[in-house]
């Protein structure tokens, strides 16, 4: 198979990552972690991009009000000690690879594994 025709057949998956809120200020200010780094290093290839996020209270959620118009509201959508810290899009041949490699994310708490869906 060609790099061509492997591109066409892979899939994109945006990866989670969730933390302890209090864990991630303790760390704020910090350059990546080793860990993350060394992640990075081994799975470049199918990294498409990433960010860490900035704390949830810098978050700005926007509701639905009911007549069309939107609520404006200062931190996420849920609060939750655990909260979305980053993200990774990576590319993978299916679920099964792309588990494989949301398992070596350093994550404190867990992450999230989506399926992207492509507009054609």
């Amino acid at each position: 198979m060609t790099t061509t025709e492997r591109e066409h057949d892979m899939s994109k998956y945006l990866i989670l990552i969730y933390q302890d809120e209090a864990v991630a200020r303790q760390a704020d200010g910090e350059s990546i972690s080793a860990s993350y780094q060394e992640f990075q290093q081994r799975r470049g290839s199918s990294l498409l991009g990433g960010a860490a996020l900035h704390p949830s209270s810098t978050a700005t959620s926007l509701r639905r009000d009911g007549s069309g118009g939107f609520t404006v509201a200062d931190g996420p959508f849920v609060e939750s000690k655990e909260t979305l810290g980053g993200y990774y899009m990576i590319e993978a041949a299916d679920l099964d690879e792309a588990l494989e490699i949301a398992r070596e994310v350093p994550a404190g708490v867990g992450v999230e594994v989506w399926p992207v869906r492509v507009a054609n």
